[in-house]
């Protein structure tokens, strides 16, 4: 098996397994030779949307490419198959709204974005919105450019996924439900605006989950497909002897680094309860020893 049908064959299993309930799995592994050979009919045309799209950015922070952006972003869905594709107007950059009636009992969710951070063309090998061809070594034919890999690259490969099962004549097991914005490289402002309108956030009321094209090939062939995710977290810590009341209560000179690695090393070896026994009760003494002397900005040495 070459390099190029390794991935057909990923990208198509992909996708089948991301649209198609478990319960209708295994029928839908009988139809996927089918869908396997539109997409590699397919391919130039699949490429040359990729750079099509490419050439047309969308950069929120520079505030270049809009509604250009937008509206290329409702013609590639109608072209995929969407039924109904409809900008959604925000304070900001216009969001788009994608709907795919496919007649299946259950609806999935689909994220998409169309923007693109800056590029700087003399941190580039070749233009970064002219999408060209470019033989690398060690990878073959690739497209460069802003965007081929986040996140328009991904996003071509679900729309080719959508042309594969139309030219293939297959409906899919599921309906989708589409949200794109043109923001998400400065944080998504608006996006809020885009699921709370009232038709989406009825739509998506109905999904049993939400999915967002990412995909990676490492340098031997391959292929990672994300699937799915628990979500986003984020945090501030903050770590100050002052306020644990033991340790430095004011910076500590960069010529203590060694020592407070020290104590650092000390804490992921030892419990930091009072009542801890034996040898862990020592440990413990010399690392509130080496904290007190820091304190006192005094040299310890173990």
């Amino acid at each position: 098996m070459n390099r190029r049908s390794f991935i057909h064959q990923v990208a198509a299993g992909a996708a089948a397994s991301a649209f198609v309930p478990s319960g209708l799995r295994g029928a839908a592994k009988a139809d996927l030779s089918a869908v396997r050979a539109e997409i590699g009919k397919r391919h130039d045309e699949a490429v040359k949307r990729l750079q099509d799209w490419i050439r047309q950015p969308s950069i929120a922070a520079e505030n270049r490419g809009f509604p250009d952006g937008a509206d290329l972003m409702i013609r590639l869905l109608r072209d995929a198959g969407f039924d109904r594709a409809v900008s959604v107007p925000t304070d900001g950059k216009p969001g788009v709204f994608a709907t795919l009636d496919a007649g299946a009992p259950k609806s999935v969710g689909v994220y998409l974005m169309y923007d693109v951070k800056q590029a700087d063309p003399s941190e580039w090998s070749s233009p970064p919105f002219d999408a060209a061809l470019v033989d690398k070594p060690g990878f073959g034919k690739c497209v460069v450019g802003r965007g081929a890999v986040n996140q328009k690259g991904p996003e071509s490969a679900f729309l080719a996924a959508l042309h594969a099962y139309r030219g293939a004549g297959r409906k899919l097991p599921v309906n989708l439900v589409l949200v794109a914005e043109g923001e998400e490289e400065i944080g998504s402002p608006h996006f809020p605006q885009i699921v709370r309108s009232d038709e989406a956030a009825k739509a998506l009321s109905r999904c049993t989950g939400v999915f967002m094209p990412s995909a990676e090939q490492e340098q031997d062939g391959v292929v990672t497909v994300s699937l799915g995710a628990k979500g986003v977290i984020e945090l501030e810590l903050t770590s100050t002897g002052e306020a644990w009341g033991r340790g430095p209560a004011k910076d500590v000179h960069s010529a203590n680094r060694a020592r407070l690695d020290r104590v650092r090393r000390a804490f992921g070896r030892t419990a930091v309860r009072r009542r801890a026994v034996g040898d862990r009760r020592r440990r413990f003494d010399r690392l509130l020893h080496c904290v007190r002397a820091l304190d006192r900005d005094r040299r310890w040495e173990p």
